[in-house]
């Protein structure tokens, strides 16, 4: 990575201005459970003794809840669907009502996956295999990208990203092997046979397909495709509340996927509910505390003018939904031939400046040196050191764009910037310098080094 940047600066942790970063102790607890001192970085999922969803979820009561229903279905034999769209396999799960509750993505099922179901994308990889992929993405960590969106999302208050964490599921309709299927049946027709003649004794344990370690999305009702509310948007213009309310929602989705990196965001994947609403219905709303902390700021624009301008007529409420973040957090800025580009830079909202009212949501916090390490970069390090193929060094990288990204926005931010003028600034890496040849952690302050990008995609014009 060094050949083709230019260092610019070497900082040393001594204030709290950025992009100095400052390590403090942690108190959270890592999305999935540490695996065991004799067996380190071991998947999960290979080990049918394990429970069947990620114990940490018990902090969420609710999230830990529809779990639960999505597993009491399954056992009621009302199976997850594959959803016929996109390159990997991933699935619609369902209550015991068939009602969908979630959206899993099984890790072994992601493109690079040993189980891809969809037989196109396994063609891609055979015959075109220099043509396939992303050259500045880990494979197969597409599940940690999601739940990686979910903390960032959380982290800041943007409520945009349904929440996401990374679970293990087993269920007949996900893609196994068919070696599996058959042993499994096999076990099951000695053990019916056994039974039947030695007074219900059986010769194998009654065990069913393994788990698989995934991505699980809760799933979000009444959102209709960004393409589709946009082509609507060039026929009929909102109302001048709701389009600021709009372009507020707008410039989280913005702050979120720049600083992922996210390189899939088109207008199919992601979403806008438009929801007419009562006055009756919108206190309802308001007092029954279902509002995150995150939407005041929201609110408090809609609120003023809806009071004083539209306290006579049914209340709007529009909301993003950021879904399929699973092809974020690269380890390096792209630097191939292609580029992709955030395709939301196009929009109209793009050319606005941003808001005082996320800059300040967003501003102190990103600006806040133990935040940015303590509960962003090691949050999403403590997720994604739980991965098989867990390598720090890789992670490190990726922390390093991260940060980048981050300097980057604050800076765009304070110089009254608009999302299109964002993402022409260059990119940008702030590394973490460590004294130890291994790798490990120093004590002292911390060094970081500013690194700007000097080497981009062939089509640079895009």
């Amino acid at each position: 990575m060094n050949s083709d940047v230019d260092e610019h600066t070497v900082i040393n942790v001594t204030n709290n201005t950025l992009p100095d970063v400052c390590i403090v102790s942690s108190e959270n607890q890592p999305l999935l459970p540490p695996s065991s001192p004799g067996t380190p970085n071991m998947e999960l999922a290979d080990n049918p003794h394990l429970p069947p969803w990620n114990t940490n979820i018990t902090d969420d009561p609710e999230y830990a809840e529809v779990i639960k229903q999505a597993e009491r279905a399954i056992e009621g034999s009302i199976l997850p669907v594959r959803i016929a769209a996109g390159s990997s396999g991933s699935y619609f799960v369902r209550n015991l009502e068939g009602k969908t509750i979630g959206v899993f993505k099984p890790k072994d099922e992601e493109p690079y996956g040993r189980f891809n179901p969809k037989w196109t994308k396994w063609l891609h990889k055979t015959l075109c295999p220099c043509c396939f992929g992303r050259g500045c993405l880990i494979p197969n960590q597409g599940y940690l990208s999601e739940a990686g969106a979910s903390i960032i999302d959380t982290k800041l208050r943007l409520n945009i990203v349904p929440k996401t964490r990374a679970v293990r599921l087993a269920a007949d309709s996900f893609n196994y092997p068919a070696y599996q299927r058959h042993l499994i049946t096999a076990k099951r027709e000695i053990n019916e046979s056994v039974g039947r003649r030695m007074h219900g004794r059986r010769v194998f344990q009654p065990k069913g397909l393994p788990p698989k370690i995934g991505s699980f999305q809760l799933f979000v009702e009444n959102y209709v495709d960004a393409d589709v509310f946009l082509k609507q948007l060039d026929h009929d213009s909102l109302p001048e509340d709701v389009t600021k309310q709009f372009q507020r929602q707008f410039e989280r989705l913005v702050v979120l996927d720049y600083i992922i990196r996210n390189t899939d965001r088109n207008n199919g994947n992601w979403l806008v509910k438009y929801e007419v609403k009562t006055n009756s219905e919108r206190d309802m709303t308001k007092n029954d505390g279902s509002g995150d902390e995150g939407d005041h700021l929201n609110n408090a624009v809609t609120t003023s003018t809806t009071d004083e301008a539209t306290s006579t007529r049914p209340a709007v409420d529009i909301r993003i939904a950021a879904i399929d973040n699973g092809l974020a957090f690269p380890f390096k800025h792209p630097d191939e031939w292609r580029t992709y580009p955030f395709h939301w830079a196009w929009l109209p909202q793009a050319k606005t400046p941003f808001s005082e009212e996320i800059k300040s949501l967003v501003i102190p916090l990103l600006s806040d040196l133990n935040f940015v390490q303590h509960e962003l970069c090691d949050e999403i390090q403590r997720l994604f050191s739980q991965d098989k193929n867990y390598d720090r060094r890789f992670v490190e990288r990726q922390l390093s764009v991260m940060r980048g990204q981050i300097l980057n926005l604050v800076q765009a931010m304070r110089d009254g910037k608009s999302p299109f003028q964002l993402v022409q600034m260059p990119g940008v890496i702030v590394e973490r310098l460590t004294h130890d040849p291994h790798g490990g952690d120093v004590s002292g302050p911390k060094q970081f080094k500013q690194i700007f990008n000097d080497r981009y995609p062939l089509f640079s014009w895009f």
